[in-house]
């Protein structure tokens, strides 16, 4: 008896874009400081909270094709925001 084929799981096109909007939110989500945090010659303004819980995610995908394409828009929505007027000041 021929072992059973197992079908390919496949993503719907919904689902994809639901993902990719939440990695284009993640990667906006910045922890910015009212005043800058200084540790002797180094200056910290902001950190990339939305950016490391978004590779978090992105690394435990189950469609490990689109890894490469969600790592790309985490990346350049991280970069593009940190310049933006955007993220949570404290």
């Amino acid at each position: 008896m021929p072992a059973k084929k197992k079908k390919p799981t496949t993503e719907s096109d919904s689902a994809y874009f639901l993902k990719l909007v939440l990695y284009v939110v993640l990667g906006s989500l910045w922890l910015k400081f009212s005043t800058p945090l200084v540790f002797g010659d180094f200056v910290l303004n902001a950190l990339p909270v939305g950016l490391v819980l978004g590779l978090i995610f992105a690394s435990h995908d189950h469609f490990q094709v689109d890894r490469k394409i969600e790592y790309a828009v985490l990346i350049v929505v991280a970069i593009l925001s940190y310049f933006a007027p955007s993220g949570i000041i404290i």
